[in-house]
């Protein structure tokens, strides 16, 4: 079906392409101008000429001059920054003057808004416009994260992970599973991630119903980028460089040193009787009171446990270490205690450079970008490295036809790292290893839990060095070709086909653990990996452009098709025996056979048709409609296609005569919008709705195909229940909006209130009746159930000013606040979800009606039980004991059970926002940078493992012995944490409390910028043309109550709105970076 559909999309496009013979020709002359400002009458040097509805243009020379081949009727469009944009029609007069107006007004800037511009003033949607300039000032490897507080209603969070991917949200959570934005770079679906932030010229983001004409792929809203084109004139090269070094955070997670854990080990043991009511230390322990002495102490060794100097087993003649069996391994105690954080977070560089060559005639531009970057991570054996090269070309072939192309080329590698919010990775094993472990043994080798009474964690040290030699490799192609031509005065085809392709490769090794108590397996592994994704875009379009009198009308009209497709191989081998040298490992030469490949097959299409209306009366009264129908091969016949609808409408209200009076109001606008969309959400993250024929497994299915009764051989099974019913989500947005410039352009204000509904919910089926073995939950199918709505209000101001002709400032403010409830869950009550990957601690986090996605839900903690007093006066807990949790009788029944859960704290932000502070005094330069985020909390799963000894015996927190622990025989009435004690389950660490739920509010400097451009005059003899240098400081300080390393948490699981505000110990995205820079233009 979709073949024809296919079909259908590429008569339509070369239907349009055959309409080049309805050219019209006219004559064209060489005409010269001269571009001054208004404020000094100085020619303004580097301002933008361009020919409108063309692509050809220039940029006027160090005399502020320009040369053209024009037309007469031809308009101009002139703008430089500082400047107001302005239009000049070309008449007779071979020579042009054209005044820019002194202003930072932005309402001439033009926005790209989905296949077509308009001016900012005329925008009846919800656009948020990102200063580009001031995002860079924050160096990235990844683009996404720059978007954090420079556009209002879009929520960003970062890891500290170099080249790791970023969560970005707009407008709150819309879904279960992933809302991420569609990203559309130059026309085609593409990654804020691996964008060099050097190559962008614009970007906005689509936040309501005008996505719409983005169909299916906008319901979370889209972000539309644009990279630079060249320019006409003399060739222009711009060199951009910073070099710098990473800070990792000075006080880690603050735990306890040696003696302190020590300490609080015995504290716990005393405060544990047995049944017989005799106390646990009178047996010792085999580290600390290996002599049944009663009284704790810090042996010399741990290996052999609670060994002592000059022992016989510590002698190092015994010491006998087998790479793949540990016979005895001798290990000092480290009495001072190992700073685990420290051992694995060091200060690393950073560096970037970028050269890009750019010019072109009135007939044909260029431009070139060559990247590089190396950031390398303050965790051990983190990096990313990224090489790129852009080119963007446009040609004009006469004066109404113009073609180009637009090519990113790109090789990223960084190890094979998995997500880090977990419990299984070095940043948690920071906090689960005891102190007293040293990072090495007395040979040189690692130290780790082996001895007994240590925990199960394992060394970070050791996991992060033997993920040296472990590689993450891509290769992507991404860009685009394009034809326009203009006939008939007033109408522009356009015919652009584009795409991606990622090879992705990458191996890792699995080292054997000798020095742990799990894990220490002695067999080895190494696994390959290998595939590529590919996503091809073809779209045409036909705008009709016209003015009648007052009447402006822009019509476009298009269709697009889209087909993805994906495919990888992965197979593993084991058991390296002769050698495990990473230069000589294959799959194939272990002594283990090679496990059986994993393959990925996926291939699915998107056709769509859309329309889009803008009319103007007068420039006064603005109307939009849009349509878009989008069938998609992810449903099954008959739920394939959608239909998505979008209207907007706005009122300048400045120029109506009642208006005109008022001086310090330059321009006003009301408006409105509503619009329907789809969503796929996580139908498209697990790459298919469909029913999987088979999959080969030896353990889900296999049997007998011989006959012979001893050979096991791969079978086959039904690996995923499809669902003819299944359709899309659908969006309904509502927004309206208000926006004003004021005291001659230097204010401007925008506020805006929005509503989003959307049913439908796709979620996988928890329903028994698909319980069809070997199937587990998530590979039941997808069904449509439930609802959630969001609403909420942005605000963003600007204020731009000066002091006397010198010192020049720009002031902006964006705040956001948006809230969700889910209204629905096909008829359930609650959806309990396991959101933190572990079952440490029960389910916490619960959909419900009426209630936030993602809310943390378990007992209110009201305090500890201070005695045997104080639990006969509460209400019945089957678990009370002095120094334990004390819950809220929620029900108020008289006694403490499941039925007294609540919720206890909300992850989402209640207000973000961002302030920027640009000053330029004379050749000096500062800018300042302030995000916040307001309200949310955050599960601080750490504190499970750091304040109960019991659980792991893992290392504690440095305040473990402090006033704030319950104590026997101690006053207590200021304790906040529980009874130190060796007694599973007694302190009910495995319910989930309020007790973990912390504030997540905070407020950090992102960046201070000081630059100094060196004058003109004394660069001018050397060819240089602009020449800065800058000081550059991010993360300079947060402000924040909560104790863990960072508020600033990604989701433990990316595709799971479920899953986010939970701290089992992040890569730190708020470290200080210091960087030095250059700007130079030659």
């Amino acid at each position: 079906m979709f073949k024809s559909l296919l079909l259908k999309g590429r008569f339509l496009g070369l239907l349009l392409c055959c309409l080049v013979s309805s050219l019209v020709v006219t004559a064209q002359t060489k005409y010269k101008g001269k571009v001054i400002g208004s404020d000094d009458k100085l020619p303004v040097v580097g301002a933008s000429v361009r020919v409108k509805g063309t692509s050809t243009g220039t940029v006027t020379d160090v005399n502020g001059e320009f040369t053209l081949t024009l037309s007469p009727g031809n308009t101009l469009v002139v703008s430089y920054i500082g400047y107001q944009s302005t239009e000049v029609k070309v008449g007779t007069d071979l020579f042009i003057r054209i005044t820019l107006q002194s202003g930072n007004s932005t309402l001439n800037e033009v926005v790209v808004t989905g296949y077509t511009a308009q001016r900012k003033k005329d925008i009846t949607g919800s656009v948020s416009v990102v200063n580009v300039a001031t995002m860079k000032t924050v160096p990235a490897s990844n683009t996404a994260s720059l978007l954090q507080g420079t556009a209002a209603g879009v929520t960003v969070v970062n890891s500290g992970n170099p080249g790791a991917n970023t969560t970005v949200n707009v407008r709150g959570v819309g879904s279960i599973f992933n809302t991420t934005p569609l990203i559309v770079i130059d026309g085609v679906q593409g990654s804020l991630n691996d964008v060099n932030p050097n190559d962008i010229e614009s970007m906005q983001v689509l936040k309501d119903g005008q996505a719409s004409i983005y169909g299916v792929r906008g319901s979370n809203g889209v972000v539309v980028v644009t990279t630079k084109k060249g320019k006409s004139g003399a060739a222009t090269i711009t060199y951009d460089a910073y070099y710098g070094t990473q800070r990792p955070l000075k006080d880690g997670f603050k735990l306890a040193d040696t003696k302190t854990y020590v300490e609080a080990i015995y504290e716990s043991y005393k405060n544990s009787p047995k049944d017989d009511g005799t106390s646990p230390l009178a047996d010792g322990n085999p580290q600390y009171d290996p002599g049944k002495t009663g009284t704790w102490t810090i042996p010399d060794y741990i290996t052999p446990a609670g060994a002592k100097e000059g022992d016989p087993n510590t002698n190092p003649s015994t010491y006998l270490l087998n790479p793949s069996v540990t016979d005895n391994q001798i290990t000092r105690a480290n009495k001072q205690g190992t700073d685990w954080f420290h051992e694995v977070f060091k200060p690393a560089p950073v560096q970037s450079h970028n050269i890009t060559a750019s010019g072109g005639s009135d007939k044909s531009t260029y431009l070139m970008s060559v990247n590089y970057l190396n950031q390398q991570g303050t965790l051990l054996n983190t990096y990313f490295k990224r090489y790129s090269v852009r080119a963007n070309t446009q040609f004009a072939i006469g004066p109404h036809i113009r073609v180009g192309e637009n090519a990113y080329i790109f090789y990223k590698r960084s190890p094979n790292l998995s997500n880090n919010q977990n419990e299984g990775n070095a940043i948690s094993y920071i906090y689960r290893e005891p102190p007293i472990i040293p990072v090495y043994d007395i040979k040189g080798n690692f130290a780790g839990t082996r001895s007994g009474s240590l925990g199960n964690s394992s060394n970070p040290v050791a996991v992060q060095m033997r993920k040296a030699n472990d590689r993450n490799n891509n290769w992507d192609i991404t860009g685009n070709l394009f034809a326009e031509v203009d006939f008939l005065k007033h109408f522009t085809i356009r015919t652009q086909f584009g795409g991606t392709v990622d090879n992705y490769y990458y191996y890792y090794f699995t080292v054997p653990a000798y020095e742990n108590s799990e894990g220490n397996t002695a067999t080895n592994g190494f696994t390959e990996v290998a595939g590529y994704n590919s996503q091809y875009t073809w779209t045409n379009t036909l705008n009709y452009k016209q003015q009648f009198g007052k009447h402006s009308i822009n019509f476009l009209a298009g269709s697009e098709a889209i087909t993805t497709y994906r495919r990888g191989i992965q197979a593993g081998g084991g058991n390296y025996n002769i050698s495990f040298d990473p230069n000589y490992v294959t799959v194939a030469n272990g002594a283990n056979p090679p496990s059986v490949a994993v393959d990925q097959l996926f291939d699915a299409g998107l056709l769509s048709y859309f329309a889009k209306l803008d009319y103007q009366f007068d420039e006064k009264y603005i109307l939009g409609a849009t349509v878009r129908r989008d069938g998609s091969s992810y449903f099954a016949p008959g739920q394939q296609w959608g239909t998505f609808p979008a209207v907007t409408a706005g009122w300048r209200i400045s120029k109506e005569s009642f208006m005109k009076n008022i001086s310090w109001l330059n321009d006003m606008k009301i408006r409105a919008s509503y619009g329907s969309l789809g969503s796929l959400a996580g139908v498209e993250t697990q790459l298919s709705n469909a029913y999987t024929l088979f999959a080969q497994s030896y353990g889900n299915s296999n049997y007998d195909i011989t006959g012979t009764g001893n050979k096991t051989v791969p079978g086959i099974y039904r690996k995923q229940l499809g669902n003819p019913a299944t359709s899309w989500e659908t969006d309904k947005i509502k927004n309206i909006g208000f926006d004003a410039t004021l005291l001659n352009n230097k204010l401007d204000f925008s506020f805006e209130y929005f509503e989003k509904s959307v049913t439908g919910l796709l979620f996988l089926s928890g329903d028994p009746k698909y319980s069809l073995a070997p199937l587990d939950v998530e590979k039941r199918p997808y069904i449509n159930g439930g609802n959630i709505k969001n609403k909420g209000f942005e605000i963003v101001t600007s204020y731009h000013g000066n002091v006397g002709s010198d010192l020049k400032f720009d002031l902006s403010l964006n705040l956001s606040h948006y809230s969700n409830k889910v209204t629905d869950l096909n008829g359930q009550k609650y959806l309990d979800k396991n959101s933190a990957g572990s079952t440490r601690i029960q389910n916490f986090v619960r959909l419900q009606p009426g209630q936030p996605v993602g809310e943390f839900y378990g007992y209110k903690v009201i305090g500890l039980y201070r005695d045997a007093a104080d639990i006969a006066a509460s209400p019945t807990d089957g678990n009370a004991k002095p120094g334990l949790f004390k819950y809220a009788d929620v029900n108020g029944d008289g006694k403490i059970d499941v039925n007294d859960k609540t919720f206890i704290g909300n992850p989402n932000p209640k207000f973000t926002g961002g302030f920027t502070m640009n000053l330029s005094y004379k050749n000096f330069d500062l800018n300042a940078f302030l995000y916040g985020s307001f309200g949310g909390k955050i599960f601080n799963y750490i504190k499970y493992w750091t304040y109960f000894p019991q659980v792991f015996t893992g290392n504690v927190s440095a305040d473990i012995l402090g006033p704030k622990v319950w104590k026997p025989g101690a006053d207590n009435s200021q304790a906040t944490i529980p009874v130190l004690t060796r007694t599973a389950n007694a302190d009910n660490t495995g319910e989930p409390n309020s007790w973990y739920v912390e504030s997540g509010t905070y407020v950090r400097l992102k960046s201070l910028t000081l630059g100094y451009t060196i004058p003109n005059s004394k660069i001018k003899a050397l060819g240089i043309k602009r020449l800065r240098f800058y000081l550059l400081a991010n993360n300079l300080f947060t402000i924040t109550k909560y104790t863990g390393l960072d508020p600033e948490l990604q989701p433990s699981n990316l595709t799971d709105n479920t899953s986010f505000g939970i701290d089992f110990g992040n890569y730190p995205a708020g470290q200080k970076i210091y960087n030095i820079g250059v700007n130079a233009s030659f």
